[in-house]
């Protein structure tokens, strides 16, 4: 699959082409030959890939990932469905939802950890608008997809006027792949 990407001019930087070939390549072998708990949506989530003058561009990439995760995804709740049932992929998205939820109904601004001091973290607002996205959704059915969590941006603070970021990050991937079971 070497080359699937253009690449940006040499005055820009993109992910390094062999690192994204490499784990494309790794992860169509695996989704073609089913090779079980190899590579899952979450592994492609935390793919990252080293940024070099010239390299992919980006956003291409980034999409292609996205939709690998959706792939992986909807491979496992199949997988899941054939073996276990209806039933058990439902109890498995709600206790994922029950954890989220339960973070969900802290107060504003104490949802998580704050950052250390002196350290770079995510705006308390910003994520806990997100969180009131996230409870419309649970609470009301208000709409939300999978996409929207992964591309929202949170503005950066310093110490404890931001949440760490290891674990909103976490939040965040948990809240993905529950929408990303139900989509």
């Amino acid at each position: 699959m070497a080359g699937m990407f253009r690449t940006v001019s040499r005055l820009r930087t993109g992910y390094a082409p062999e690192d994204v070939d490499e784990f494309f390549d790794h992860a169509r072998e695996v989704y073609e030959n089913g090779v079980a708990g190899d590579l899952s949506g979450h592994d492609v989530r935390l793919a990252a890939f080293d940024l070099v003058r010239g390299g992919y561009s980006t956003a291409a990439v980034d999409a292609a990932l996205d939709r690998l995760e959706a792939a992986f995804v909807a491979r496992a709740r199949a997988q899941k469905l054939a073996a276990e049932g209806q039933q058990a992929w439902m109890n498995h998205l709600a206790e994922q939802a029950r954890s989220l939820y339960g973070r969900l109904g802290r107060p504003e601004r104490q949802r998580f950890a704050p950052a250390q001091p002196g350290h770079l973290g995510y705006d308390m607002d910003d994520v806990d608008a997100l969180c009131h996205r996230l409870t419309a959704y649970f609470d009301h059915g208000d709409p939300l997809t999978a996409h929207e969590i992964r591309s929202s941006t949170f503005r950066r603070r310093h110490g404890a006027r931001g949440y760490a970021e290891g674990p909103v990050d976490a939040f965040c991937a948990r809240a993905i792949e529950v929408l990303l079971g139900v989509e």
